[in-house]
């Protein structure tokens, strides 16, 4: 019961760089020093062959544009179709990684597996954050992301959610006044 979640797309590349797409709902920040973030994958995933081969992958974060190739790319397989052509998505190299980055995506995470944990239906992959790319159309002089231009989606039993309405901002409940 712990929604609503991000709804990212993964990139990865298989050894001969090959790429595939995938879409997780259990992804996150798991430590800001050092960086490091998560993401959960079924063994039975075909891109989860490839991240145990690789070591590698992108987080891409998802906006309402992106809702319908995120729901794609979470039911249909890379086995079986090339979701990248299918959805016309754009693929850009990684600077840390091979695995590539989303063009469409306006936040792009570049991670190499530091631990996998093996959980049961899902295996967990612990990763260093490698390279951190950031479309400048949402962020600001000071270097901050835009969350309500970007509108990114969440996942929430079944249902993709539009996000981006700012209620506050941290510590503004005890600022003085």
């Amino acid at each position: 019961m712990l929604y609503p979640l991000p709804a990212v797309l993964v990139t990865v590349a298989d050894r001969s760089g090959k790429p595939n797409i995938f879409t997780a709902a259990w992804a996150g920040t798991v430590c800001s020093d050092p960086p490091m973030v998560s993401v959960s994958v079924r063994p039975e995933r075909y891109s989860h062959g490839i991240i145990e081969e690789t070591g590698e992958f992108v987080i891409n974060l998802t906006t309402g544009r992106l809702v319908r190739a995120t729901d794609y790319c979470g039911v249909k397989s890379g086995r079986d179709t090339d979701k990248i052509k299918d959805m016309k998505l754009h693929l850009l190299p990684g600077e840390a990684v091979k695995a590539p980055l989303l063009a469409e995506s306006p936040v792009n995470i570049e991670c190499r597996v530091k631990e996998t944990l093996r959980l049961g239906s899902h295996d967990m992959y612990l990763a260093d954050v490698l390279a951190v790319h950031a479309d400048e159309a949402y962020m600001d002089e000071k270097g901050r992301f835009f969350l309500d231009k970007a509108k990114p989606i969440a996942y929430s039993h079944g249902g993709y959610y539009l996000l981006g309405e700012k209620l506050g901002t941290f510590g503004y409940s005890v600022k003085k006044r």
